[in-house]
């Protein structure tokens, strides 16, 4: 990456994952979003074409609408893009799901849209 930052910042790897079509190794994403309140951070656990599951112990609530930036892997371009909660989930001791929220992309341009799917098909 030119800007001098290690890989290692953008992402990091789990060896396992609890569903069925994910068998390999999954890069678990670093993504930066901004709102009203500021700017957060949080971990992309899952990735697709039109959205990701952030793990967060403190969700946003369905129908937040936020700024979004990831880059994957080592391509040197940062993904943004608005995006909308479509439904969260908060901690519960007695769930052993993750507490997180799942997002859909908003304005995602094409080519984005590609990038992702191929990187998807490298994993």
């Amino acid at each position: 990456m030119g800007n001098g930052k290690n890989q290692e910042d953008d992402y990091v790897l789990l060896r396992s994952d609890r569903r069925k079509n994910l068998r390999k190794q999954l890069l678990v994403l670093k993504v930066r979003g901004e709102d009203q309140a500021g700017v957060f951070f949080g971990y992309a656990k899952t990735v697709g074409r039109g959205g990701m599951f952030i793990a967060s112990v403190n969700p946003k609530k369905a129908g937040e609408e936020f700024d979004i930036s990831f880059r994957l892997g080592d391509r040197e371009k940062e993904i943004k893009c608005r995006c909308v909660v479509a439904w969260s989930r908060e901690y519960d001791s007695l769930v052993k799901q993750e507490p997180g929220m799942g997002i859909k992309f908003l304005d995602l341009d094409d080519a984005s849209k590609d990038a992702i799917e191929e990187w998807l098909k490298r994993q």
